[in-house]
């Protein structure tokens, strides 16, 4: 049963409603994606890093570290070797496209999280059950999203991150999963236990240094193999429109299965229209949402563009069994490249990955519980289940928890995707509002950008 509603949620209506509202919001805001790319760099790399986080939220950059926690999990080792062994290299190039459109998607959520974000006790918090409650004026689809959140991300997800990491350490190092979940279980109590202020401190330090020590690692390899990128890049270029071509006939893909794994995978990947970014995005101190819609988007162009591409490439341009999938031809590339210390490498990597991953699903979670109860017992509550989810997820096997996690993040695509295209107008209103303070700045004008 889960595995039919997978097939038709994925396999076919959430692949063409994702792209489609990624082509619609690309269109409407006249490729903001592309005009707005400089500025989106610079808030990345540029912009003002510091500041604490407290519970009027935190910095843009740690809003930004926070999403991208989430993005980059295990799902960027496994996501683009399952995408070629099922479609081919071409599906690389299909998730290239897929991220391109995505980047107007997260702009679009990012500027309603800021605009219908709210102070629960003391506690910024915004995300879809925000403005699809205060926006859309829907109550249903605000407590269905809700529900549908933190059982993907904050329960089931993190079990299957959990376990991710145990299944790793136990290959490499021969550490007793169960072990390495009571571990894990009482560093991420730490951390949901500091609030928003460890959360914000945890991922700006994290992220930056698992995204340097993945890409040093992967450039290593790429590097010492140099004479066989250009033919890694021709096969993923010419696989996009004839897989066989690309392949010699061996996989039997077709442009359709290309199409469908790469854009499948690369959406489920950068997370852009799933609605859980969002709150990562709602909490940043800015003076204006189209700010935080503009860093927002750096956030897919990194996760597919960088971390997926040299992933891919590294796949590749090793030669591996073909018969492997998944994590497992990934770790399978790194190990014929590294000998043993690429299972060690892989390791490491997942244990970041995985671990930051579970923080901001965690975070995700937590601002739909504060929506729901509006009370603190309730998010005490919630960060022990969460505890008790990273502990049973290193100890089982997750084979039908992982069909699990993929329906319910299916679910609470739908009421986002209803909200955003709701909610368009409000997009737009506040990009052209923006955009012509930004003239009158170029111009001389002192009139400060409008707060809401």
């Amino acid at each position: 049963m889960v595995t039919e509603v997978n097939n038709l949620l994925w396999g076919y209506l959430l692949i063409f409603l994702l792209a489609g509202t990624g082509i619609y919001f690309t269109v409407r805001l006249r490729f903001v994606q592309v005009r707005r790319f400089k500025q989106s760099v610079w808030l990345a790399f540029g912009g003002k890093k510091g500041g604490k986080a407290d519970g009027k939220g935190m910095s843009s950059f740690q809003s930004l570290t926070t999403a991208i926690a989430a993005q980059v999990g295990t799902g960027n080792l496994a996501g683009a070797a399952t995408a070629i062994a099922a479609g081919g290299p071409g599906a690389i190039f299909w998730m290239w496209i897929t991220a391109f459109f995505g980047m107007g998607t997260i702009f679009a959520e990012a500027v309603l999280a800021q605009e219908y974000k709210e102070n629960i006790n003391g506690q910024v918090r915004g995300g879809p059950a925000f403005y699809l409650s205060k926006g859309v004026g829907s109550k249903g689809l605000a407590v269905f999203f809700a529900v549908s959140i933190i059982i993907a991300l904050g329960f089931i997800g993190n079990m299957v991150q959990a376990n991710s990491i145990g299944h790793a350490f136990d290959t490499a190092f021969g550490v007793n999963p169960l072990v390495i979940g009571i571990v894990l279980s009482c560093l991420a109590g730490l951390i949901f236990r500091g609030g928003v202020r460890s959360i914000a401190s945890f991922t700006s330090k994290v992220v930056p240094f698992m995204a340097l020590l993945y890409i040093a690692g992967s450039l290593w390899i790429l590097l010492t193999n140099l004479s066989a990128i250009g033919a890694g890049l021709k096969m993923i270029v010419v696989g996009a429109f004839d897989p066989m071509a690309a392949t010699g006939g061996v996989l039997g893909v077709t442009i359709k299965e290309a199409v469908r794994y790469g854009v499948a995978r690369g959406l489920f990947s950068n997370e852009a229209g799933m609605g859980s970014t969002p709150h990562a995005h709602a909490v940043a101190k800015v003076k204006h949402p189209v700010e935080q819609g503009t860093i927002a988007m750096f956030g897919v162009f990194f996760d597919t563009f960088i971390i997926l591409t040299i992933t891919a490439l590294v796949i590749l341009t090793i030669p591996v069994d073909g018969s492997l999938t998944g994590i497992a031809l990934t770790q399978g590339a790194f190990h014929a490249s590294m000998g043993p210390f690429g299972d060690i490498f892989i390791a490491i990597a997942l244990l970041f990955f995985a671990f930051s991953t579970i923080i901001g699903w965690y975070f995700f979670g937590e601002a739909n519980i504060r929506y729901l109860f509006r009370n603190e017992h309730a998010v005490v509550v919630y960060e022990w289940a969460v505890m008790a989810c990273i502990i049973v997820g290193c100890a089982l096997k997750v084979d039908l928890v992982w069909e699990l996690a993929d329906m319910f993040n299916g679910l609470m695509v739908l009421p986002n995707l209803i909200g955003l295209l709701l909610l368009a107008k409000v997009v737009s209103k506040r990009l052209d509002e923006f955009e012509r303070l930004d003239q009158n700045v170029g111009r001389g004008n002192k009139q400060k950008i409008i707060t809401h």
